[in-house]
């Protein structure tokens, strides 16, 4: 018997994991003709200090979020996908992407990359990936390194 996936929910933020959970996801969503749901989080936290200065920043934040989202739809489409959704929220990334998202979309995979771009987060609290794989109702997969470039550092993201 075989498992198909078909609604894939991707947690992207700029990293060079995420692109490569991206592309890996892509690859997934081909090969089981799934849909694919791609979030990007936005933890208010993080800026909270700086927000209180510049109003305007929570709106700037969205829209880099939007437009990394964007980018990432575009590929997907160009890789032969068609079905493909893209969310940004904010909130916990924790708590957004393997309770809520993951419950709303009914999704049946989560990808992630096993480091995003907040260390310092990752060092008080864990990493987003361990507690997307503790939490999650549905299969994670943890992407850690590119496929063709396993022994190296990342590359320069093109997202």
């Amino acid at each position: 018997m075989t498992f198909v996936y078909k609604r894939i929910l991707v947690a992207v933020d700029g990293s060079n994991e995420a692109e490569w959970a991206f592309r890996k996801s892509v690859e997934i969503a081909k090969r089981n003709n799934a849909e694919l749901n791609l979030v990007h989080v936005v933890d208010l936290r993080t800026y909270s200090t700086i927000t209180k200065r510049l109003p305007d920043m929570d709106d700037r934040v969205f829209d880099q979020g939007k437009e990394l989202l964007a980018r990432y739809q575009k590929a997907a489409q160009e890789a032969g996908l068609s079905d493909v959704q893209v969310y940004v929220s904010s909130g916990s990334p924790n708590t957004v992407i393997s309770r809520d998202y993951a419950k709303r979309l009914k999704a049946d995979l989560i990808v992630c990359g096993a480091q995003g771009l907040n260390a310092m987060e990752r060092f008080l609290m864990g990493s987003v990936s361990q507690h997307i794989v503790r939490s999650s109702p549905c299969d994670v997969l943890v992407v850690r390194k590119e496929e063709s470039d396993k022994n190296t550092a990342p590359k320069t993201s093109q997202f």
